[in-house]
C-alpha cells in the first residue's frame, strides 16, 4: 500500500515533513533523522520543494535517496510558481520512473521582491490538473485552517480549497494551534460537499521567534497563551518540555476531533517527533 489515498482509507495515519538539505553536514543531520524515526512507522513522509521552484532538482534527489534506501512512502511537494508545463510534465515522469506515487500540489511562495512569477501557471488548481491528468499519483493539496494570507475572504478561500479537493484526495494544513480552528475548516468544508480526509499539519514550538516569524508568512496567529506558556521556562531545555507538552496535547485534541491523521513538521529533527509519538501512546492507533 504506497497511495496515501489508500493509507487513509485504511485508518489513521501518522507522517513527518521534511526540507531538502543544502550541505553535506545537513544530509547527514537528514539522514540520520530519518533513521531514528523510521522505527516510528510513519505511514509517509513528505519533502519539501523551494520558493520559485528552487529546490526542485533536491527535492527530487531526497525522493529518490528515500525510496532507495529506506522502507517509508515519500511524498514529493511540487509548486506551480516559477515553473512551465513542459517543467512539471518532465518531473512527473522522472517521478514515476523512480516509483514516486504521492505528490502534494502547492502554489508556492510568491518571489520576496514583488515581482511577477514566472512560468505558466497562476494558481495550485492549474497545477493540479495537470497533475491529475496523468492518472498516476495520489494528490494532496494544501489547506490554512485560518485562511490562506492571499484569500481575498473566508468564503473565497474554502470555495477554491473545495473546488481543489474535488480533483485531490486529501489535503494537509498549514500548522495552528488551536483545534477549533481546524474543527470548523472541516465543518466550512463540509457544508460545501466535500469529505475527503483532512490531515492536520502540526509544529512543535520551542523557539517563539522562530515561529512568530513562520507564522507572520503563513498566516497563522501565535495566540497569548502560547506566548505566556513559552515565556515561562526557565531555559532551552525547559522551552523543550513545554513545546512537546503543548503539541501533544494538540494531537490529542485533534484525534479526539475526528482528524485521520497527524503530519509533524519536523525542521529535519527528531527528538522532539519522537518524544510527541511515545506521549500520544495507543491514542493514535
Amino acid at each position: 500500500m504506497a497511495r496515501i489515498s489508500d493509507k487513509l482509507a485504511a485508518g489513521r495515519t501518522l507522517s513527518f515533513e521534511f526540507f531538502p538539505p543544502k550541505t553535506a553536514g545537513a544530509q547527514l543531520t537528514l539522514g540520520r533523522t530519518m533513521s531514528e524515526l523510521a522505527p516510528l512507522g510513519p505511514d509517509f513522509v513528505s519533502i519539501t520543494y523551494g520558493a520559485g521552484g528552487s529546490d526542485r532538482h533536491r527535492t527530487g534527489d531526497v525522493v529518490e535517496w528515500i525510496r532507495r534506501e529506506t522502507d517509508v512512502e515519500p511524498m514529493a511537494h511540487l509548486t506551480c510558481v516559477g515553473h512551465s508545463r513542459t517543467d512539471v510534465a518532465g518531473l512527473l515522469v522522472d517521478y514515476r520512473r523512480i516509483g514516486v506515487e504521492n505528490i502534494l500540489a502547492l502554489g508556492g511562495d510568491l518571489p520576496a521582491d514583488g515581482s511577477a512569477p514566472a512560468g505558466d501557471y497562476s494558481y495550485a488548481l492549474d497545477l493540479l490538473h495537470d497533475v491529475a491528468t496523468t492518472g498516476c499519483f495520489s494528490i494532496g493539496v494544501a489547506a490554512h485552517p485560518e485562511v490562506h494570507p492571499r484569500s481575498a475572504s473566508r468564503q473565497a478561500d474554502r470555495r477554491h480549497l473545495a473546488e481543489k479537493l474535488r480533483l485531490a484526495d486529501f489535503a494537509i494544513t498549514q500548522f495552528f494551534f488551536d483545534p477549533e480552528h481546524y474543527v470548523r475548516l472541516v465543518d466550512e468544508l463540509a457544508a460545501l460537499g466535500i469529505d475527503k480526509p483532512i490531515v492536520p499539519g502540526i509544529m512543535p514550538v520551542t523557539n517563539l521567534g522562530q515561529i512568530t516569524r513562520m507564522a507572520e508568512m503563513s498566516g497563522t496567529e501565535v495566540p497569548n497563551w502560547l506566548v505566556d506558556r513559552l515565556s515561562a521556562a526557565h531555559d532551552a531545555v525547559d522551552a523543550k518540555r513545554i513545546g512537546i507538552e503543548l503539541a501533544s496535547e494538540l494531537c490529542r485534541d485533534l484525534i479526539e476531533a475526528g482528524a485521520p491523521g497527524l503530519h509533524l513538521y519536523t525542521l529535519n529533527r527528531s527528538e522532539i517527533a519522537k518524544d510527541i509519538r511515545v506521549n500520544l501512546g495507543s491514542v493514535l492507533v
